[in-house]
């Protein structure tokens, strides 16, 4: 990362950009690009086991690498322990204290109280899988040496206000603002453990809910019978996402502490493309409250990752989550085609990751900034060659780009088949992001 990327970001404390962090790309494409803190978790102890997540020592090097940058680091402890569990927590909590972690989110109360005898200099943020949906609780798990809550999910905006405004005032707020969602109440399901014996509440789940499901009548055995919604099939589990990058301004005047993004499973591009966003957006909200107004090329920055079909979660009680029924899969509009090595002189170096031509627009995500387009054009090998394409993952390429950029940045393109279902059509991202749209 150069100092520029480094120096791109001005910190604010109030409200937190929140990313999460499955592997070490992920962990410092949250920190270059704006998050004002991680989340990630250990080999054990964590709610996501698909995720790749950290070993030790990888554990001791992103935390010198976000307290560097100014960024904290929270570490999810966060599951339901089984009894041949809990006889390892304590070990494993001061393993990350004497790391320097911030602070250690947990579900169990248990947990909870451990970590406190065994650890009082980290902090404890209760995890959305307590299920915190009222003052009360909130603030009874503070007398108990909570920092921080992460309210259940299930909740309206009107009834975050009130939980803010009947708290104590240096109890920290934690919402999540992007991602997916779960049918079962804060992630508490068995679905998963019924269908496939892989616990949901041990980071295991298998999604079973987001299947497609038939009926079998009694005497018709082997005969099965779709209970279509659609003709693609049915989906009754199916959430839709969470998406509220166009509702900054109301978050923030709820009094929510931290704006936490959903995805430790997810790829470096998803993390930097959301954090990036969101920090951007919050930024602008801070500079100027009373005419925050979003940019439109900003509201669009959530459709050029994988993601459902979007929603404003329980936020909004008019328009509410409800479940994805066209499909089960993801929506994935673009591709990252590339990552920058270097810049000099007019010249781009890049690794490419999916096809590009000549005459192909591309997109550079920078922090801190909107999107920089380039068309495409004296594209060549390695051996510096021209060539009508750059098709070989992972292979070097150059070629012209009048303007400087950084190291390490991420280079996107629309698919050629993109189904229009961002914002707007992919050729009008394109002009407004060279700056000949109307976007402001």
């Amino acid at each position: 990362m150069t100092q520029h990327m480094a120096d791109s970001w001005v910190r604010r404390s109030n409200p937190e950009v929140l990313a999460p962090a499955g592997n070490m790309a992920s962990f410092k494409a949250a920190v270059n690009f704006g998050a004002d803190a991680v989340y990630m978790a250990g080999k054990v102890f964590g709610m996501r086991s698909r995720a790749k997540n950290f070993t030790a020592e990888q554990m001791q090097e992103a935390i010198r690498y976000a307290h560097a940058r100014g960024v904290r680091v929270y570490i999810t402890c966060n599951i339901l322990p089984t009894n041949p569990e809990v006889d390892e927590l304590p070990a494993y909590i001061d393993s990350v204290a004497q790391m320097g972690a911030d602070a250690l989110i947990v579900t169990d109360i248990g947990v909870m109280m451990t970590a406190k005898r065994v650890a009082p200099q980290l902090e404890l943020h209760v995890s959305t899988q307590a299920g915190v949906v009222n003052y009360l609780t909130a603030t009874e798990l503070y007398h108990l040496g909570a920092k921080r809550v992460v309210l259940a999910r299930e909740l309206s905006l009107d009834a975050i206000r009130e939980i803010r405004k009947k708290t104590p005032e240096d109890l920290d707020i934690e919402c999540f603002v992007h991602g997916s969602m779960c049918m079962a109440f804060s992630g508490r399901c068995l679905i998963s453990e019924y269908m496939t014996g892989r616990d949901a509440n041990h980071g295991d789940c298998a999604q079973s809910c987001r299947w497609k499901y038939s009926v079998m009548e009694e005497k018709r055995p082997g005969q099965f019978f779709p209970v279509e919604e659609t003709d693609g099939g049915t989906y009754l589990f199916n959430s839709q996402d969470m998406n509220l990058i166009e509702h900054i301004d109301d978050l923030v005047e709820a009094g929510i502490t931290s704006l936490k993004i959903e995805g430790r499973a997810k790829n470096a591009y998803y993390v930097a493309t959301l954090a990036n966003a969101y920090k951007q957006a919050v930024n602008l909200y801070l500079d100027d409250p009373e005419h925050y107004q979003l940019p439109d090329w900003l509201k669009e920055e959530p459709y050029k990752v994988s993601h459902r079909e979007y929603s404003t979660g329980f936020y909004y009680p008019e328009h509410r989550v409800t479940q994805q029924t066209q499909r089960g899969g993801y929506v994935w509009d673009w591709n990252v085609v590339g990552d920058v090595v270097n810049w000099k002189d007019g010249v781009l170096t890049f690794t490419e990751h999916n096809k590009m031509v000549p005459g192909q627009t591309v997109e550079f995500l920078r922090p801190g900034q909107r999107p920089y387009a380039l068309t495409v054009a004296d594209l060549r090998d390695e051996n510096g060659s021209l060539v009508e394409s750059a098709n070989h993952p992972m292979s070097l390429y150059t070629m012209a780009c009048p303007q400087e950029v950084d190291e390490q940045m991420m280079m996107r393109s629309p698919k050629p088949d993109r189904s229009g279902q961002g914002v707007r059509g992919a050729q009008e991202t394109v002009q407004e992001a060279q700056g000949t749209g109307s976007a402001q």
